[in-house]
């Protein structure tokens, strides 16, 4: 990856560190772009090779438009970052739900405004990170704020399956305009993350207790981040593809070809989210 710009989204833990890290050691210039730069500091000297550090807070339209002004050339870009909180309904900056704000609609917005970028490229990809909870949650076109009974873990789910369902559109369309940029998605089975314990910080010591017994289920950062990397690196990789673990109800294990809800892959679902993600953040591609 010698010469190559990759932005990764929520570099500075987690999943995203690992792919950096990957990505680095590759060869790659690597953008750290993340909501903390202290930490996105101390992330860039344990990862060492070249790299540097940009904010970019997902859950505000401002932060994206500015981060996406600054860069140049980019070939590939990992939306990797995201947001799961299990208490009590929250917003972004913007006054979208929270889940939906920045797992879905942010990347939207970032894609949408380094289309230019990528397309200055020779082969670049687009990378969406979706979630085997994906496969249970449902699109509520009337209700896409979550504003009516809301529950976070269906919350999330839903933000989930926004997601995969974009990236399986973005390739749609980058096909139909006869774009060589990929969209290709992956998801890491159960992996153990600093999401997990945030996800139970609003229950104190109990929600402490919870987020430790569900790491136990977990697989290791390093292999959860298999599946991204195959869709970021591969070489046979095909746009339109989706990579999670083999294994366990794609839990965990060897990367593989996952399988995706029929919702996710439903084109008419597809093009009536597009038109919802342009017209609530004023972001409007392909």
């Amino acid at each position: 990856m010698n010469g190559s710009t990759a932005v990764v989204t929520g570099a500075n833990s987690g999943l995203g560190l690992v792919t950096a890290a990957e990505l680095a050691r590759r060869g790659a210039h690597v953008v750290l772009a993340v909501r903390n730069t202290a930490a996105g500091a101390e992330a860039a000297r344990r990862i060492g090779g070249d790299v540097e550090v940009r904010e970019l807070d997902l859950a505000s339209l401002a932060s994206v438009r500015a981060f996406a002004a600054g860069l140049g050339t980019v070939d590939l870009l990992v939306n990797n970052a995201g947001a799961v909180l299990l208490g009590p309904r929250r917003t972004t900056a913007d006054g979208f739900e929270l889940h939906l704000g920045t797992n879905m609609l942010g990347p939207f917005a970032l894609t949408g405004l380094l289309l230019d970028n990528l397309a200055a490229a020779k082969a670049a990809r687009v990378v969406s990170l979706s979630s085997i909870t994906h496969k249970n949650a449902h699109l509520d076109f009337d209700d896409l704020m979550f504003e009516r009974r809301y529950r976070a873990a269906a919350a999330y789910g839903r933000s989930k399956l926004a997601t995969t369902v974009f990236g399986v559109e973005l390739d749609r369309r980058l096909r139909a305009a006869g774009s060589p940029i990929l969209s290709v998605l992956a998801h890491p089975g159960l992996t153990r993350t600093n999401l997990t314990p945030r996800a139970w910080e609003h229950r104190g010591r109990a929600g402490r207790l919870m987020a430790r017994a569900g790491l136990l289920l977990t697989q290791p950062v390093e292999e959860g981040a298999q599946p991204q990397l195959r869709a970021a690196t591969g070489p046979e990789v095909r746009g339109g593809q989706f990579f999670g673990p083999a294994r366990l109800g794609e839990t965990r294990g060897p990367v593989t070809e996952a399988r995706m809800s029929r919702e996710a892959a439903d084109p008419a679902v597809g093009k009536r989210l597009w038109a919802a993600a342009e017209s609530l953040t004023g972001v409007s591609y392909l």
